[in-house]
């Protein structure tokens, strides 16, 4: 789920989504692993009776006729659920093929949404520019009534998602809810690169270059915001990672590149305490400029990653509010009904052997920010303080 944090400083939306796609939060993934069919060995196979027996019983017997999907989605829930993971689950099949795009780009309207806790309303928080979205004349704070036809009360977040996407040329029709009344809009569905690395030059000539998650895109981005604020030439840079929920061990490797040059990023180790040393992999960014990196309690995994190794090797200041604390890995394999798993198979540590999993990473210098109101946001009293402490080491 994308956790876009406004340019202009404002606190992220916790549990928002962006709908042209289901970005599972919190993601850290090193790809898909090949499809296998698991068989179940003859010592397992009393154990698996009674699964049998409440299966022929719901079928047989239960008032009401119920898909047999419905119950194996239900059984699979159950089973991953009985792990206590909450970072591994089952991901039905009208949700896989978009949780595991990290492109950087995908399909859909164009807008950011998040469920009201009081209400369980599923609202526009805010709408991307030049998106289908805006075009048809979407606002923030519109409350989503009916998706082509369906009334969509009572949905998550992540089921919303599954209906408002779709190819590239077709049309959606959805009724909103705003300021009492119901208005409707067909929304042609576009590709939509997503907003994911902003920047500006702020306080006496430094950078501050906002990344919000680790996809294909996101290196490439990060090299032209690098050259467009010409930052060797800047007083600093403020790599602003702020309510970034991760993305993929591919992109965090490419990120990591461009600030350490030749050292390990990360240790996995796995089931078996094997330990796999992942390494820079080039493209360093030779960045002259002192670095402050920004977090809080919603940077997780990769972005962890990145701030846990630049602490390790002091190649940046790590300032804000102690992060997520995620330290594991997911594959995503796919099932054979179409959906898929997403389970962890890792645990990963920084470079010294910090395993920050339900600890996070606590920055060098702790600024804590609990805004209010939209002026307290505006004001963002971490970003000031990154500007002063850069600002200090040229007194």
């Amino acid at each position: 789920m994308s956790n876009a944090r406004p340019e202009n400083g404002a606190r992220n939306h916790s549990g928002s989504i962006l709908l042209t796609l289901v970005v599972f939060a919190l993601g850290f993934v090193v790809g898909t692993v090949a499809e296998n069919r698991i068989v179940a060995l003859s010592d397992t196979d009393e154990a698996f009776e009674p699964f049998w027996d409440a299966f022929s019983l719901i079928e047989s017997r239960y008032v009401d006729q119920v898909e047999v999907e419905r119950l194996v989605d239900g059984a699979i829930d159950g089973m991953v659920d009985s792990l206590g993971d909450r970072h591994s689950g089952y991901i039905r099949p009208e949700l896989y093929k978009r949780s595991i795009d990290f492109s950087g780009e995908f399909t859909g309207i164009g807008v950011i949404i998040e469920t009201n806790e009081e209400s369980g309303d599923i609202e526009v928080v805010s709408v991307i520019a030049e998106s289908p979205a805006e075009k048809a004349g979407v606002m923030p704070g519109d409350v989503f009534y009916e998706v082509d036809g369906q009334r969509v009360a009572g949905l998550s977040q992540a089921e919303l998602s599954a209906l408002v996407p779709g190819p590239r040329g077709t049309t959606v029709t959805i009724k909103f809810r705003r300021a009492g009344e119901l208005i409707t809009f067909e929304i042609i569905r576009e590709t939509i690169p997503l907003p994911n690395v902003s920047y500006a030059l702020v306080g006496e000539n430094i950078a501050h270059i906002t990344m919000v998650d680790f996809n294909d895109l996101s290196r490439e981005q990060l090299d032209d915001a690098l050259e467009a604020v010409n930052i060797n030439e800047t007083n600093g840079l403020i790599f602003d990672m702020r309510g970034n929920p991760g993305g993929t061990l591919a992109s965090a490797i490419e990120i990591g590149s461009a600030f350490i040059e030749d050292g390990v990023l990360l240790r996995q180790v796995a089931r078996d305490q094997s330990e796999e040393v992942t390494r820079s992999s080039g493209g360093y960014a030779d960045i002259e400029a002192p670095i402050v990196v920004l977090v809080d309690e919603t940077s997780a995994s990769a972005a962890e990653v990145l701030a846990g190794a630049m602490q390790d090797y002091g190649v940046a200041t790590i300032m804000g509010e102690k992060t997520f604390g995620k330290g594991t890995v997911q594959n995503i394999p796919p099932l054979s009904n179409g959906g898929g798993l997403r389970i962890t198979v890792r645990r990963w540590l920084t470079p010294n052997g910090h395993w920050i999993h339900e600890q996070g990473i606590t920055p060098n210098i702790i600024v804590e920010w609990n805004p209010e109101t939209e002026e307290e946001e505006a004001d963002d009293e971490q970003l000031q303080a990154a500007i002063a402490y850069l600002e200090s080491l040229r007194d």
